[in-house]
């Protein structure tokens, strides 16, 4: 059986019945393990907790890891690289990505003046797109495997 990264995981909706448990003990309501597990299975769709348990994998592959070699653009300019530095954000759907360029890039437009960068810090979906976008629209970073 395979998963889209899209997909959550168990651990995800572990994460996410925890979650709600604290949640509702802010509040002073009280909620079950089993019980947030269930409410959590049936916010994605799922009957109960145990189809939900029986359809998704205990965990994600993640697309990018540390020594990973990766190439693709950076404001525009085409790189390749090693990740040095992977972290997933809160948010589960991107990662702050640190990448050691093997070749410096130069990050200004003005053949006048150059400035390379050698290492950079993005934050990436996990399709390798950064949802911050330069001034013409194109994404701050596309990032791939080489």
């Amino acid at each position: 059986m395979s998963f889209s990264l899209d997909t959550p995981s168990a651990q995800t909706l572990k994460s996410e019945a925890k979650a709600l448990r604290q949640q509702r003990a802010a509040l002073g309501e009280t909620l079950s393990h089993g019980a947030a597990l269930e409410q959590v299975a049936r916010a994605h769709g799922y009957r109960d907790w145990n189809t939900a348990r029986a359809a998704l994998p205990e965990r994600v592959a993640v697309p990018f890891q540390v020594g990973q070699r990766v190439k693709g653009l950076y404001l525009d300019q085409p790189f390749t690289g090693m990740l040095i530095g992977v972290q997933l954000l809160s948010d589960m759907a991107h990662y702050t990505v640190t990448v050691v360029f093997h070749t410096p890039v130069n990050v200004t437009p003005n053949l006048m003046f150059a400035a390379y960068r050698h290492r950079v810090v993005s934050t990436v979906d996990i399709h390798g797109f950064s949802s911050a976008l330069r001034g013409n629209g194109n994404p701050q970073m596309v990032l791939q495997r080489a």
